[in-house]
């Protein structure tokens, strides 16, 4: 009888729907795991123990450890929302890109959570089964590049920038001082190390300022 192979099996009772859990908790905690350790070097293993779920509940909450990853993604661009509003907000050029340069030193440094910034230098490197990742992660920083320039035009057109500043020249500066910093941030360099860093970087916004 059914009803009694389902007594002698408790296993088979325990099929069925994954414990409950609170999805933007257990993401945090997987995208801590992956900014400390990478797409590659963070595992299955390594998630499952940090976010306190089974390798089922994982696969069946997000599908794969690459739509995890994307997802965890995500929500890393949520913690920077503060900094980065700079871009929209009716500041000056210059204003706008200090917020963000001390804003990323104050982020790739603090203290609570891994350093560096886990979307400018992550997937440089990585086998060609997670091509797809790390074009993923080319776009953003590609779109962040975007915004940058964007942001430089926007000040050309109103007046408080130069009207000769090569606004994708200086938006790349920009770029590969953020991305810099992340790297330095990974090697130990202090808050206020960063922020000397940030410091030169506003000064050459300032210096195309009309």
């Amino acid at each position: 009888m059914k009803n009694s192979v389902d007594v002698k099996n408790p296993a088979a009772r325990r099929r069925g729907r994954p414990p409950a859990f609170d999805r933007e908790t257990v993401l945090a905690a997987a995208r801590e795991t992956f900014w400390a350790h990478g797409y590659e070097g963070a595992s299955i293993a390594d998630l499952t123990a940090a976010m306190g779920i089974t390798p089922q509940s994982l696969y069946a909450a997000f599908s794969s450890k690459a739509d995890l990853y994307r997802a965890a993604l995500q929500q890393y661009r949520r913690l920077g929302t503060d900094t980065f509003s700079a871009l929209g907000e009716p500041i000056d050029t210059v204003s706008a890109f200090e917020r963000i340069l001390r804003g990323s030193a104050a982020i790739f440094s603090a203290p609570e959570h891994p350093k560096g910034c886990m979307i400018s230098t992550a997937v440089l490197n990585c086998a060609s089964e997670n091509d797809d990742i790390a074009d993923h992660v080319a776009t953003l920083r590609s779109q962040s590049l975007d915004a940058f320039t964007a942001r430089i035009e926007r000040g050309i057109r109103e007046g408080d920038m130069q009207a000769g500043t090569n606004a994708r020249a200086l938006a790349r500066f920009l770029g590969a001082i953020v991305q810099g910093m992340s790297v330095q941030a990974r090697d130990g360099a202090s808050l206020e190390e960063l922020l000397d860093v940030a410091d030169l970087a506003i000064a050459e916004v300032a210096r195309h300022r009309a």
